[in-house]
């Protein structure tokens, strides 16, 4: 299975657990089941810095109590490589997709944007799929790292990535200069504002897909598909004849 195997998955010894709360959004919806995050990352060298990013994410959201997956892209073919998408990696990149309630993009900036392999992940993924939606509606939260100054580029690509998908993209974001100095040899990132800024996001990623958790589908119901549908509203669904209904006396 195109998982990725997360390594001292508890393991925090740069997190000062003084000042981060365990459940972030507690009081802002159910907590349970545990929030399910995918994430995504965009570079397949052996020492992948994306990579090594979105696993410090994992571990930081493990913490927050959320249930997290990381989907290694390596054997994902180039679209419309494989006749009907019909390969093992797709199917699993897909259902990955319907199974996450959020989801964290993390992708290098590779001559100004982010790379092919990052790219080609979120090109697997239609807007519908055999009548359901793999992206609608679902948090996300965008990272990218750089080899040298501190970018932008990526991110705010994967933002316009995020808007087109449907997704709700959470206003908090995370760029790593100079990752190749952030990280050591056992591949966990060292003590630093970078690092903060990682928990940050992450604490804001829970927050908002619990926040959201109730009212998902309500946020991506659309007149334009509803009529493409042929699914006119009745009285129980029309959300203004709920709002100026008589209440009860009790």
């Amino acid at each position: 299975m195109p998982l990725r195997t997360l390594s001292d998955p508890d393991h925090l010894p740069v997190l000062d657990r003084r000042f981060a709360f365990d459940r972030p959004a507690l009081g802002l919806g159910a907590g349970d089941p545990p929030p399910r995050i995918l994430l995504l990352y965009g570079s397949l060298r052996e020492r992948s810095y994306s990579r090594l990013c979105v696993e410090e994410a994992a571990r930081l959201l493990r913490f927050f109590g959320a249930d997290t997956r990381i989907f290694d892209p390596s054997a994902l073919p180039l679209p419309d490589q494989v006749p009907g998408d019909d390969h093992p990696a797709i199917h699993e990149l897909r259902e990955l997709f319907m199974w996450s309630e959020g989801q964290v993009w993390c992708s290098p900036e590779r001559h100004g944007q982010i790379t092919g392999v990052m790219k080609t992940q979120i090109d697997h993924l239609p807007l519908s799929m055999g009548g359901m939606r793999p992206t609608q509606g679902r948090t996300l939260a965008v990272m990218q790292v750089s080899a040298g100054s501190q970018s932008f580029n990526s991110v705010n690509t994967l933002r316009v990535l995020g808007r087109w998908m449907r997704m709700v993209t959470i206003p908090n974001q995370s760029s790593v200069a100079k990752a190749f100095a952030e990280f050591d040899d056992a591949g966990r990132m060292r003590p630093s504002s970078y690092y903060d800024r990682i928990v940050d996001v992450m604490e804001e990623l829970v927050r908002f897909t619990i926040l959201l958790r109730p009212h998902a589908a309500q946020l991506v119901d659309r007149y334009s598909e509803r009529k493409e549908a042929g699914e006119p509203m009745g009285a129980t669904t029309d959300l203004s004849s709920i709002a100026t209904a008589p209440q009860s006396s009790s």
